[in-house]
């Protein structure tokens, strides 16, 4: 039993030794900086395109029902309709910043606000739909069935940010 994990904190070690050597030969040359741009560029290719696409409804009422249920509040419009720009806040927070690092701010780069304070085009035109599209229908999908099991908004959100949680943000312990 013993041999196994002392074989399993060999792998764990020379794993951190190469890692930590790289990052110390990064940092040494500022290419760290160079990699991480990089690969967040990388990642918002993947996510985002310079052209965007015609509107199609993308989230469902559901979606927005399950949303002022939880925050108490009641659906404007019987949920048809343009809603309040508050919701464009929670859909940033509940979506938008838990699909890929930096999304929402190549978003708000890409879309920005009108001197209207509105927006051009729905953030969502500007995905790409072999990426971007199928990956937003699946955490949409997903909040969609968390929501339904949470009574209000704090306990959607502790279980959001365990189950998807923000990127960049710190994850919280359990404590208890």
């Amino acid at each position: 039993m013993q041999a196994d994990i002392v074989t399993q904190c060999k792998i764990l070690h020379q794993g951190f030794a190469v890692v930590g050597i790289n990052a110390l030969i990064d940092e040494a040359t500022g290419y760290q900086e160079v990699r991480d741009r990089l690969a967040l560029q990388k990642i918002l290719d993947r996510y985002l395109t310079d052209e965007w696409a015609k509107w199609s409804k993308t989230f469902p009422d559901d979606f927005y029902f399950q949303l002022f249920r939880l925050k108490r509040v009641v659906l404007p419009n019987a949920g048809k309709g343009k809603r309040p720009s508050y919701v464009g806040h929670w859909t940033n927070d509940i979506v938008y910043s838990r699909l890929a690092p930096g999304v929402v701010k190549a978003l708000r780069e890409k879309n920005p606000r009108l001197e209207s304070g509105a927006r051009a085009r729905k953030h969502h035109q500007h995905l790409t739909r072999d990426y971007g599209h199928p990956a937003l229908r699946d955490l949409i999908s997903n909040e969609i069935f968390l929501m339904r099991t949470c009574s209000d908004w704090n306990e959607f959100k502790r279980k959001l940010d365990l189950a998807a949680p923000k990127y960049g943000d710190t994850l919280s312990l359990n404590l208890d």
